[in-house]
């Protein structure tokens, strides 16, 4: 595909950051994704469901037949027009906004899934908090904690209250890093809970195997999200991607396929599992 390369034009944008204010916009399939019904009748929760790549995965799963409960942090736009593809593929889409670094808030996502979509099948912990930082002394008390309320507290809270509802042959997919494996010094925060999720997913792989359950992790490299302009530096966002072989970041429906991949029933030994998607960069 001839994807956009850097340099980007110039940009920023308060946190977390819209779609439709970025310069070029992503692709999240929108025309592009076509379905074959491989999660024809699954249930799905996505956190962080209403941009980048929780709206690829969002899309995706709608045109192979899932119905998505879609949780975002705020009302906006992004939210809504996600919710627009699913229904549009012919699936339901439920909406659930509020902040995941509350456990009550986790429970009630889980519980508004079984109430609104009939169960759980496929859960998709995608939803992230970054920022950067230049020395250790930047980081607060309040942003490290952040970052982990978001990044992997709330990932245990949602696992904890699906795996009840969950029936075998159900799966959660995590998104890791490539920063779990080779950290950026400025994402220190955020790197450290990268490398916790790929730690947790394969924990979690053997704790649940007897359940045949299955847990797996996509480690995504450098991908034009909202995330970019409204948390990285002007300069590393105009050459966001360039350090990758493939010279460019990746288009959040160029993840699509690896979460379908790991929710696919015929999957079903893959499990423990990280499937890097880092444009030719190593994931060791």
């Amino acid at each position: 595909m001839n994807y956009p390369k850097p340099p980007f034009p110039d940009q920023q944008q308060p946190m977390p950051g819209m779609t439709d204010a970025m310069s070029p916009v992503p692709d999240h399939g929108e025309t592009s994704y076509k379905g074959s019904g491989r999660l024809k009748g699954k249930k799905a929760v996505i956190t962080g469901g209403d941009s980048g790549i929780g709206r690829a995965v969002a899309i995706a799963y709608a045109r192979e037949g899932a119905d998505v409960l879609i949780s975002y942090l705020r009302e906006d736009g992004d939210a809504r027009e996600t919710a627009r593809h699913v229904m549009e593929a012919g699936r339901k889409a439920v909406l659930v906004a509020g902040d995941l670094q509350a456990p009550d808030h986790c429970r009630a996502v889980i519980a508004e899934a079984v109430s609104e979509l009939g169960g759980i099948d496929i859960l998709v912990n995608n939803a992230a908090h970054q920022a950067s930082f230049k020395s250790i002394e930047e980081i607060s008390d309040e942003e490290w904690e952040l970052t982990f309320k978001v990044n992997i507290h709330a990932m245990f809270y949602l696992t904890k209250a699906a795996v009840p509802h969950m029936k075998p042959g159900s799966c959660i997919i995590n998104t890791a890093s490539i920063n779990s494996d080779a950290p950026n010094p400025t994402l220190l925060a955020y790197a450290t809970t990268k490398g916790a999720i790929h730690n947790f997913t394969a924990g979690l792989a053997q704790m649940l195997a007897a359940k045949d359950i299955r847990a797996n992790a996509v480690a995504p490299g450098p991908i034009w999200t909202p995330l970019i302009p409204s948390t990285l530096p002007r300069d590393a966002v105009a050459n966001f991607g360039k350090q990758v072989p493939m010279k460019r970041p990746g288009q959040p429906v160029e993840l699509a396929t690896a979460y379908v991949m790991l929710a696919d029933p015929l999957s079903s030994y893959v499990s423990g599992a990280t499937i890097a998607v880092t444009g030719g960069r190593p994931f060791l």
